[in-house]
């Protein structure tokens, strides 16, 4: 009877190490994933930046080259478009919903002659974006 015992507690004992170490696999899987959005989020909100800042550059020597203007526009489009896809953070979502607008704004400016848009929503939906994407 002592070794019925002995033999069903070593069954019990080895389904919870079983399934100890599936919750462990699962739960760093799930946390590498999560970390790996974040990281994502945080290079595609950085590349962002980096176009936010073209932008703005475009836009002081729009007489130089007005093009650049709608190639920085475009470059954010498809930095979001990016990061869109990526995510399903509400918080993210937003941001980008909110940048994706300002830069809709800017480009409707620009094509109805404004040679010096008003940057800073597209410049304050990028901070949030980046703060958002910050882990």
């Amino acid at each position: 009877m002592a070794a019925s015992r002995r033999r069903r507690s070593r069954r019990i004992a080895t389904v919870a190490a079983a399934v100890a170490a599936v919750a462990l696999t699962a739960g760093l899987t799930t946390g590498c994933d999560a970390v790996s959005k974040a990281l994502d989020c945080v290079q595609t909100a950085e590349a962002v930046a980096d176009s936010v800042t073209d932008l703005q550059q475009a836009v002081e020597n729009a007489s130089n080259d007005p093009t650049q203007i709608d190639e920085a526009l475009t470059s954010i489009d498809q930095n979001l478009d990016e990061i869109g896809d990526k995510t399903d953070n509400a918080d993210v979502n937003k941001a980008v919903d909110d940048l994706s607008t300002a830069v809709t704004n800017v480009r409707t400016a620009v094509k109805n002659g404004d040679e010096t848009p008003d940057l800073s929503p597209v410049t304050d939906a990028a901070g949030e974006l980046t703060k958002v994407c910050t882990p």
